[in-house]
């Protein structure tokens, strides 16, 4: 069963400033489970474009993340470009890719579109599948006018409402999110610098003027060029050669040419198939004779690492100490899904600049530990190594004794480490307890118990390693180190303890 997965591609009002871009894309990479794949950006529309994927929720939040960065660093009084927009963030679109439906894609913007309205005030239109209003499904009706209309007409005209937030416009205008299809953004250049030309194609090409039925044009001057700048809104049913041609043979009426043409964003690899099955004239292709598609096949097939099933397997790694330090690293995820959860509230903005820090901290323990995991199997293989060196002289002897108690000291000091990311992932859980998100403070709490779990079994591992270290004063540092890590742990649980039973109303 694939794991649900959820494109975005939100459009913003600026590309002339890298450093400005380079702060929103950061909005995006900081919540982890979001791969940013793509970013474009187009000095004439001054816009840019970023695709990043990966589950729903994470999705979401990437987006909000994203959509309050260009509020606090666009203003639309200041804007201009060849590109229509109403907005710092213009268009944030969803689309569906693996196990999930365009309904639960139309809920997720809904989700958002609210959540923006009220926590950021921004006027938010729901578009596509996601529109309540059926004049709102095409984006161009709600652009209509773009910014400058908007902002004179928004609460004095009630058909300008929006579905979300304010009836007035700020500086960084108003957002329009919704759930979508798969689309091409594709631009076509001319061999002219007469952008009238551009227009009278766009319009030939374009549905709402008689064109081709899922295609969006306008025309507009790029870098002294006329460019028709287009959205294929279902590649499937109006092809991207399909279009190239239209372009082409009107072009020819007007004594021009197709001198380029570009893609902003990505496209679908079936996109391009397509268009190549269709210009060799491939009539009995099959999809999967593409190299690319096959082994894309055979690999999404192949089973994904099982730690738990390593773990139950007759080997000995991995083994307590790599087991210790999985448990450390959840607890350290429920701490950062806490801090996520806390972070963009309303309601708990004054720890807002805590919680930022605790995310952080927490992501590079939850990192820390998922390394240490292997590093307590490498540890454990370590050992077995060096009782397999030679014995046969006493140089030998010597070596081999010198090799197992430098593998032995290094296998009690790396669960030593997990115990030490283990507090401290405590210590995190006991400020997110205190101070997190209340609906979510068992959360936190599981996740100072998984790592006090993660922090026993590690004490064990070491302790079982140092009964065969010879220097006793070695040995008693790191057991003392070890007792003042498990007392911390102790106070810092009792504290817990008291703030579930005083803020949260638990009985323990």
């Amino acid at each position: 069963m694939p794991a649900p997965l959820v494109e975005c591609i939100p459009n913003f009002s600026e590309a002339r400033r890298p450093e400005v871009v380079d702060q929103i894309a950061a909005a995006v990479t900081s919540v982890e489970a979001v791969r940013l794949l793509d970013r474009s950006s187009d000095m004439d529309h001054n816009r840019t474009v970023l695709t990043f994927v990966g589950p729903p929720e994470d999705v979401a939040e990437a987006a909000f993340r994203a959509i309050k960065t260009a509020a606090g660093l666009i203003d639309l009084d200041e804007h201009t470009g060849e590109h229509p927009r109403i907005g710092a963030t213009d268009v944030v679109p969803f689309v569906p890719l693996s196990d999930v439906t365009m309904d639960e894609c139309v809920a997720l913007a809904q989700r958002l579109g609210q959540r923006v309205g009220e926590e950021l005030g921004i006027p938010v239109y729901l578009y596509e599948y996601a529109a309540m209003r059926p004049e709102r499904v095409n984006l161009a009706k709600i652009r209509k006018g773009e910014y400058e209309a908007l902002k004179e007409e928004m609460g004095v005209d009630p058909a300008r409402d929006p579905d979300f937030g304010p009836r007035q416009v700020g500086p960084a205008g108003a957002t329009v999110i919704g759930a979508r299809d798969p689309l091409v953004a594709f631009n076509v250049y001319l061999t002219t610098d007469d952008v009238g030309i551009a227009k009278k194609i766009a319009r030939a090409v374009r549905h709402s003027s008689g064109g081709l039925r899922f295609v969006k044009a306008m025309g507009v001057l790029v870098e002294g060029r006329a460019q028709v700048s287009m959205n294929l809104t279902n590649f499937r049913k109006t092809p991207v050669a399909r279009v190239v041609e239209m372009i082409r043979r009107e072009a020819v009426r007007h004594g021009v040419g197709v001198h380029h043409s570009e893609l902003v964003g990505l496209i679908p690899q079936e996109a391009l198939t397509d268009a190549a099955v269709w210009y060799l004239q491939l009539d009995q292709f099959e999809k999967d004779q593409v190299l690319e598609t096959r082994l894309y096949a055979q690999s999404a097939g192949a089973q994904p690492p099982d730690f738990l099933a390593d773990l139950a397997a007759g080997a000995p790694t991995p083994g307590g100490g790599s087991a210790a330090a999985y448990a450390a690293a959840m607890g350290a995820a429920l701490v950062a899904m806490v801090a996520r959860l806390t972070v963009g509230r309303k309601k708990y903005a004054e720890v807002e600049t805590q919680m930022q820090e605790i995310l952080t901290r927490a992501e590079t323990l939850r990192a820390a530990l998922r390394r240490a995991v292997d590093e307590d199997a490498a540890a454990f293989e370590a050992i077995m190594s060096a009782f397999k060196l030679p014995k046969g002289t006493d140089e030998e002897k010597q070596a081999r004794s010198r090799a197992i108690q430098s593998a032995t000291l290094y296998a009690a000091q790396v669960p030593l480490e997990t115990a030490r990311y283990a507090v401290e992932v405590i210590e995190l859980a006991g400020r997110v307890v205190a101070l997190g998100n209340l609906n979510a403070i068992t959360d936190a709490a599981s996740g100072a118990a998984l790592a006090r779990s993660g922090l026993v079994s590690a004490g064990y591992n070491v302790r079982i390693n140092l009964t065969s270290l010879k220097d006793e004063a070695v040995r008693d540092a790191l057991l003392d180190d070890l007792h003042a890590i498990e007392r911390r742990a102790d106070e810092i649980d009792q504290s817990i303890r008291r703030t579930l039973t005083e803020r949260g109303g638990l009985e323990l």
